[in-house]
């Protein structure tokens, strides 16, 4: 039974990260937009909030843990929203390969992070010192009570705060998309931008609100992820990256729905992590066990594209840039 709620834990903590940056790329892929710079800006969230909160505790005796958490929110998400407004001024004004510069992205929030991470490191006296356990703390703090009601509180309620976020933010982005008038606009825009201006929506300015408040979206799973996942520490080993391009599976996974990210994301968790409590694995098969969350992706989207259902497919205009004077 131990084994059992560790793994589900596990699942969580994992998916949590992963359903943020998935459902930002959901509402950034329902403007037409398709931002493959996912893992760079998760980089960007994770080292913003990591620095800023770093100097802070390092500045003050006794460090705020409501400072603390609104320092790292504030920091992580506008960092993201500016790779996010970079992103958007290359592919919506200057009309550039959107997934030459997604990957152009990724490649630069990756440098730029581990850069800044390695500084931090000196500045921290060596690999593996940085501190911000105030900051730790606050994110990775459990509901008193709940938290401590057995396996159901262990398996329910033993997560910080933002666990609990990212499923809210999923279940508001869900309705925005499918109930609200802007949510509507916003798809309209991602099926047929030209038919879309004709009716008087401002293209430009929904793909820039979306693409931008989505990689804002994005950035909290890299906040998360240094935050809670690694308890407020910096390691250069790549895990980041691999867990914005499981974020970018996860959005065809879930076939562009928001309120799929949730189940889907500890889904992919679950996959991930099940190796580690399988006895007699060799390091080959816990690697195969690693590609599981791939091969089911993969496995949707054929399954998806032979039913040929329109509300599964991805938005018409996806990664097409619009060109105004040719409507």
């Amino acid at each position: 039974m131990d084994s059992f709620v560790s793994l589900i834990q596990a699942a969580v903590v994992f998916g949590t990260v992963i359903m943020f940056g998935a459902v930002g790329e959901t509402l950034t892929e329902k403007s037409g937009n398709l931002n493959l710079g996912v893992p760079g800006i998760m980089y960007l969230g994770a080292i913003a909030s990591l620095t800023s909160t770093f100097f802070y505790e390092n500045a003050v005796e006794n460090p705020s843990m409501i400072v603390c958490v609104i320092i790292a929110l504030v920091c992580g998400v506008a960092a993201s929203m500016l790779g996010g407004l970079v992103y958007s001024f290359l592919t919506i004004t200057l009309r550039a390969n959107q997934n030459v510069s997604g990957l152009a992205l990724s490649i630069f929030g990756s440098g730029v992070a581990n850069f800044f991470g390695g500084s931090l490191n000196k500045l921290a006296g060596g690999v593996g010192q940085i501190s911000v356990a105030t900051t730790s703390a606050a994110f990775r703090m459990q509901i008193p009570v709940l938290s401590k009601l057995g396996i159901v509180g262990k398996i329910f309620f033993s997560y910080g705060f933002m666990m609990y976020l990212a499923i809210v933010i999923a279940i508001v982005m869900q309705y925005f998309l499918s109930r609200s008038r802007a949510g509507l606009n916003l798809r309209a825009v991602g099926e047929n931008p030209a038919t879309a201006d004709a009716a008087g929506i401002n293209v430009v300015r929904n793909k820039y609100l979306a693409t931008c408040i989505g990689a804002g979206i994005s950035g909290l799973g890299g906040i998360y992820y240094v935050m809670d996942y690694i308890k407020g520490t910096w390691a250069n080993d790549g895990s980041i990256e691999k867990l914005g391009w499981l974020a970018v599976a996860l959005v065809i996974f879930t076939r562009w729905k928001p309120k799929n990210a949730i189940w889907g994301s500890y889904l992919f968790g679950l996959m991930y992590w099940l190796y580690f409590y399988i006895a007699g694995l060799t390091r080959s098969s816990q690697e195969l066990f690693k590609m599981l969350p791939y091969v089911v992706t993969i496995i949707v989207l054929i399954l998806v594209s032979m039913r040929k259902k329109r509300e599964d497919q991805p938005p018409q205009s996806l990664g097409l840039a619009y060109f105004r004077e040719e409507r």
